[in-house]
């Protein structure tokens, strides 16, 4: 006589960057506008290929969102012009709640390398901000709102 198999036995939870692939991915690009004060709004972006776009066709796209969509009315006066890597799905968040002041080298400096070989999977969250108002807050990383 056989021993039953686990009704469990094959079951597992499909994880995030499992369940789209890279051809139709969702990614949460968070829009600084002031890192003393922690002020962001999350831009949700969905059917990306991120075999095709590259980080300049990212910027562009969040961009274009800003000067659309009324939510962003007050994100209009900071001038974007650098992305970061925050977090993949099912990894590590930094202790601070704007942005991974760690990883300098997850900043995404080539603007025609795609987001899949930047390491961008299903639910990345990507930071989207003024570098000069990084360097200063990375040099002094004091928030005024606590």
């Amino acid at each position: 006589m056989s021993t039953p198999a686990s009704p469990r036995a094959g079951d597992h939870e499909t994880l995030a960057t499992d369940a789209r692939p890279v051809t139709s991915a969702t990614i949460t690009v968070r829009v600084i506008k002031s890192f003393p004060f922690r002020t962001t709004k999350n831009l949700v972006l969905k059917e990306l290929d991120l075999s095709v776009t590259t980080v300049g066709h990212l910027a562009e796209l969040c961009r274009e969102a800003i000067k659309t969509q009324p939510g962003f009315k007050y994100y209009r006066s900071v001038q974007l012009d650098t992305l970061k890597k925050y977090t993949v799905a099912h990894g590590h968040k930094t202790q601070n709640l704007i942005i991974n002041l760690d990883h300098d080298d997850w900043i995404l400096s080539d603007p025609h390398q795609t987001l899949a070989n930047a390491g961008f999977e299903n639910e990345t969250e990507v930071s989207f901000f003024n570098r000069a108002d990084y360097e200063a807050f990375k040099s002094h990383p004091e928030t005024k709102w606590d």
